[in-house]
């Protein structure tokens, strides 16, 4: 089994994970901007002729450091260029720098070339070429953090590249976010159903040919004359000419039973040929008709009788006109819609917020895409039945829902960057930014349990603070309403999918109120990895955000280490150690629920068998009688317990003997990785005198809770 990774847009990740997986692909999960999978060479033959919204496929060849242009070269040269290419080949480099101090991608390029071709001088005196359009083989080099990862660009050039393009529009649609809107927007299923696709504003045709395609079981990649592989030494020639033959022989087959259900309107006479020559490259003229007409006429065609697809990618505002001038292009498309398509399904793509506003409907489904580096949201309409035939008008925000939406907006904008490079999927938005709205606000994207098929979702998770006294409950609950509108408009999310955790007084002090009771779990990513949220039936979610970069602190201290886990609440900790390659893990805590929930997690990420032990007890008492050894301990006891089961728990009072226990259990050379959430947890001297004492706390807070430097506070302990 081979490793592969292969690239595509941002957005589209869960979908072509979705598509690898239907391609017979194994070991197949999303990163940012691409998924790994793993197979045989001809699986990733069969990604590059079958994937419709893959960018590239790439095999990685080696991994190695490459602090500097030293380490670079002599890392390329370690590989057996002979294996690869022969001298009279050619080749071409792709370099990427994130986080590295070689950051100059061309001579990157240039210094991977010159080791590839050295080494064949080297050897005989003659070397490769360079050819930048259709080399022999084509290498791609990913440098992130002075490690490099250098593949095989199987590909060669892009995949949404498909060979039949002979003209495009003045904004042009790639290929493969076509296919994602066309998935997106179920058209599958509806052409399955007898439906028809119109696109009434098709440019040069793309929708509507990757439309026909699609239903067609045409292969994307079938019209393709070059691949990265096919000049390659390790090419399986006859591997290769057997997915031909089975792709020629599904295209005929489709092509043969194919109706003429594709429609597309333009008015511009020029982009209409091309569409229309474009159609012809890609075999598909044949079934689709192609007319000019504005969308202020636009109509249903007579010859299309069940519900269908109308889909369009009108112009943003960004290249081609101004905002205001295209409110009447949107406004048009919602009323056509309404007028002539009554059944159907509508997909409009948009940069702007207030152009798709202009439809007059309301979406029933967003998905954030990207055309190129731009942010873009696919809104999916339902036309007729239960939608309402007149815009919905909801009530306008007050002054303060207003306020909380612009602050967050602000937040999004300034975190975005860095949580898609980092890849984070949940993460905290809002922590009493305004003081008069105290609450935490925290994002969760990943899919139900219970429904895995379907695409991720963003779910918002909000836990009120305390008012001060003197603000009256009813003030504060008024508050806490704008607060949560706020949030759902901000975010563009129903009601539905915002949890909400309120306080209310009680004797002793305030309280949170009963949590609901829907055991609906959500499975989400972290660092790679997989783990059951509920955001309704408790206090908190099952996943701490604030301690991700503790976990992959853990995650790298726990190779080869007996790992052992404390108050260990759904062990997110021990998953992380797990992957990390820690021998065993041991996890502990008192709740059995907790415990159960642990498993889980566990077993999604693949972790099971007797070394990774699940301990049901009490800490405290268990440390004193167990008589295990321990490598790397990690414990983040609560601040305060007093469970009916075991003794009462004081962080401040009873942590020197917390962590007394816990070195008596500590390996010579061992660590424990001490947390706590104590806002005014001091840590005894007496730990200082024991222990060499490194404190973490500054280095473990995510960048998305700076807001609060003193979410938790986290030490490294050695003893003396």
């Amino acid at each position: 089994m081979k490793k592969f990774f292969a690239t595509c847009p941002k957005g589209l990740e869960y979908l072509l994970r979705d598509e690898l997986i239907a391609l017979g692909a194994s070991d197949v999960h999303e990163a940012l901007s691409g998924v790994h999978f793993s197979g045989e060479l001809i699986d990733a033959y069969r990604a590059c002729l079958w994937s419709r919204l893959a960018s590239r496929v790439l095999m990685p060849l080696s991994e190695f450091a490459a602090a500097d242009e030293h380490a670079l070269y002599d890392g390329v040269q370690a590989i057996d260029w002979s294996q690869h290419l022969t001298e009279e080949g050619t080749l071409a480099v792709d370099a990427v720098s994130n986080a590295s101090l070689l950051r100059h991608t061309r001579y990157l390029a240039q210094k991977v070339k010159d080791a590839v071709v050295d080494q064949f001088r080297d050897r005989n005196g003659n070397r490769p070429g360079v050819d930048l359009e259709q080399p022999s083989i084509r290498l791609n080099l990913l440098l992130r953090k002075d490690r490099a990862l250098l593949s095989l660009d199987l590909s060669g050039t892009p995949l949404h590249r498909r060979g039949y393009r002979v003209g495009q529009g003045e904004a042009p649609l790639k290929e493969n976010l076509a296919c994602a809107m066309l998935l997106r927007a179920g058209w599958p299923e509806i052409f399955k159903a007898g439906g028809a696709i119109v696109d009434p504003m098709c440019g040069s045709g793309t929708l509507v040919i990757e439309a026909a395609l699609m239903a067609a079981d045409v292969a994307p990649g079938i019209r393709r004359m070059y691949f990265g592989f096919l000049g390659w030494l390790g090419h399986d020639a006859v591997a290769w000419e057997a997915l031909i033959a089975e792709a020629n022989a599904r295209s005929e087959a489709g092509l043969r039973a194919l109706p003429a259900a594709f429609f597309g309107d333009d008015e511009d006479p020029n982009v209409l040929n091309q569409a229309k020559r474009n159609a012809q490259q890609a075999g598909v003229i044949g079934f689709a008709r192609f007319d000019r007409q504005s969308v202020e006429h636009l109509q249903r065609p007579t010859d299309a009788t069940a519900p269908g697809l109308l889909i369009c990618n009108p112009p943003y505002g960004e290249r081609i006109g101004q905002q205001a001038a295209l409110v009447p292009t949107y406004r048009s498309i919602g009323d056509k819609a309404r007028a002539e398509f009554d059944g159907w399904r509508l997909a409009v793509i948009t940069s702007d917020e207030d152009l798709g506003r202009a439809i007059g409907l309301r979406a029933h489904k967003r998905y954030v895409l990207y055309n190129g580096a731009l942010e873009c949201r696919l809104l999916l309409f339902e036309i007729g039945g239960k939608a309402a035939p007149q815009p919905v008008v909801e009530k306008p925000l007050t002054e303060g829902a207003e306020a909380v939406a612009n602050r967050l907006r602000k937040n999004i904008k300034h975190l975005r960057k860095r949580l898609d490079r980092e890849g984070v999927h949940c993460w905290r938005a809002y922590d009493a930014d305004i003081p008069e709205y105290s609450a935490a606000i925290d994002v969760y994207v990943g899919r139900e349990e219970s429904r895995p098929d379907r695409a991720p979702s963003s779910w918002l998770h909000v836990q009120e603070y305390a008012a001060p006294k003197d603000i009256p409950e009813h003030v504060a609950s008024a508050r806490l309403a704008e607060l949560v509108r706020g949030a759902g408009e901000a975010f563009e999310l129903p009601r539905e999918r915002i949890a909400v955790k309120t306080r209310y007084k009680a004797r002793g002090g305030g309280k949170y109120g009963r949590m609901d009771q829907r055991s609906s779990f959500v499975i989400v990513e972290e660092g790679g990895l997989k783990f059951r949220v509920n955001l309704y039936d408790y206090l908190d979610t099952g996943l701490f955000l604030d301690h991700r970069p503790v976990r992959s602190r853990l995650r790298e201290a726990a190779r080869g280490t007996r790992f052992l886990n404390l108050f260990c609440y759904t062990a997110t900790a021990s998953v992380y150690a797990a992957s990390g390659g820690a021998r065993t893990t041991t996890s502990v805590d008192l709740s059995a629920t907790y415990l159960d929930w642990a498993a889980s997690n566990l077993a999604l990420n693949g972790f099971s068998g007797e070394q990774h032990q699940l301990v049901q007890a009490d800490c405290l008492q268990w440390l004193a009688h167990d008589r295990g050894e321990y490598d790397l301990i990690f414990v983040d006891p609560p601040t305060f317990s007093n469970s009916k089961r075991a003794e009462d728990f004081d962080v401040q009072k009873e942590h020197v003997r917390l962590l007394q226990l816990c070195a008596e259990r500590l390996a010579f050379g061992g660590m424990i990785v001490f947390s706590n959430n104590f806002r005014r947890f001091k840590l005894d001297p007496l730990v200082a005198e024991q222990f060499a004492v490194r404190d973490i706390s500054s280095a473990s807070i995510p960048f998305d809770f700076t807001r609060n430097s003193r979410i938790h506070q986290c030490y490294e302990l050695q003893p003396i």
